[in-house]
């Protein structure tokens, strides 16, 4: 057999591949779809509020800051007075648009790969140490794509920006006429429309590079066939892999036991805990035999299905006791219960106006 690593990776990953590399905190995910969404909290934040944090409080502190030539002898105390007062006021501006673009930031990750907790992902990992391996992550394939996708992003921000600055260019040579909170209203004006033409085009480009890591991903999480051979061995001893085959065989099994409930000629039941269908065809049984048999809700459900059939349900507690005990479903009726279930099935055939 050809060696693994000269074999090509032809295959799509498992389910079992994706949830390992995903536990290890490698997920598809978009830089742009976080850039967008951050974009987005800043605007809806400045619009929302706008007027009463960066008009008002931005208006009053500027213009506080060009009346300080009128305290008289300022000193080291002033100063840090000062100091503490607008850095305090700048706080309270900032602090919606950073609480918001925190928020964002968090939200576009889970928005992408759901809630994904990695600690693997942040272990230091001493071989990025190494000279020479970052060399080759700087000039990688992935390095080359990443700058050639920024230098686009800048190039099409500058282009929105120029056309926009350039359309209002008769009002901003007018602002040195005008007082300093229109000069401030009109610039948020503008910016406002700047980051509303970057933020759609943002959201078109990040749709695309979404879809562009997606398969990229994909495409180096592909294993080879011997890969695939050798998981498939691992999973044979792996527990939960064994408890989710039993559940998925058992799943089968009782499907397929509901489906022979509608072919039986009686159900028998205790009348409340248990219930066993019975079908006999004498022309091709040499005994009557068990298709279907529960306790509790599956019971419940084979006498659903009886009665949407109309198979008769007949209460006998001691032979549905037996039954349910002794006999596995598919066998036969033992000689030991045969006089009990054939007055059974004659009295059901005398219901139906059969005869035995």
């Amino acid at each position: 057999m050809a060696d693994d690593s000269f074999q090509e990776k032809t295959e799509q990953a498992t389910p079992r591949k994706l949830q390992k590399s995903r536990e290890e905190g490698q997920v598809p995910k978009s830089t742009e779809i976080q850039s967008v969404f951050v974009l987005l909290a800043g605007l809806l934040t400045l619009y929302g509020f706008g007027y009463l944090l960066y008009y008002k409080e931005l208006l009053s502190l500027m213009r506080q800051s060009f009346t300080f030539h009128h305290i008289p002898e300022m000193n080291f105390i002033d100063c840090v007075f000062l100091l503490r007062t607008f850095g305090f006021r700048t706080l309270i501006i900032l602090a919606p648009v950073f609480t918001a673009v925190f928020i964002m930031a968090l939200l576009s990750g889970f928005v992408q790969v759901g809630f994904v907790i990695a600690f693997k992902a942040i272990e230091p990992k001493w071989d990025r140490l190494s000279i020479i391996k970052g060399f080759g992550r700087l000039f990688s394939k992935k390095a080359l794509f990443e700058a050639v996708k920024s230098t686009l992003k800048l190039i099409i921000i500058g282009v929105i920006a120029w056309y926009i600055v350039i359309s209002e260019i008769a009002g901003i040579k007018m602002l040195h006429t005008v007082q300093i909170d229109f000069i401030l209203l009109y610039t948020v004006r503008i910016a406002f429309k700047i980051f509303f033409w970057v933020i759609v085009v943002m959201i078109f480009l990040s749709i695309l590079d979404y879809l562009f890591q997606r398969w990229q991903f994909m495409e180096q999480m592909k294993m080879t066939k011997q890969e695939i051979k050798e998981e498939a061995k691992q999973s044979e001893g792996d527990p939960q892999v064994k408890s989710r085959i039993k559940t998925l065989q058992y799943q089968a099994a009782r499907k397929r036991m509901m489906q022979e409930v509608p072919k039986s000629d009686v159900v028998v039941t205790n009348p409340t805990h248990l219930a066993i269908a019975i079908q006999y065809d004498a022309s091709k049984m040499n005994a009557p035999r068990i298709v279907a048999k529960g306790a509790g809700r599956i019971a419940e459900r084979i006498k659903a299905i009886a009665h949407e059939h109309d198979v008769p349900v007949v209460e006998n507690k001691e032979l549905a006791q037996n039954l349910y005990k002794l006999i596995d479903i598919g066998e036969e009726v033992p000689a030991q219960f045969f006089q009990a279930v054939a007055e059974l099935l004659a009295y059901v055939y005398k219901l139906k106006g059969k005869t035995s």
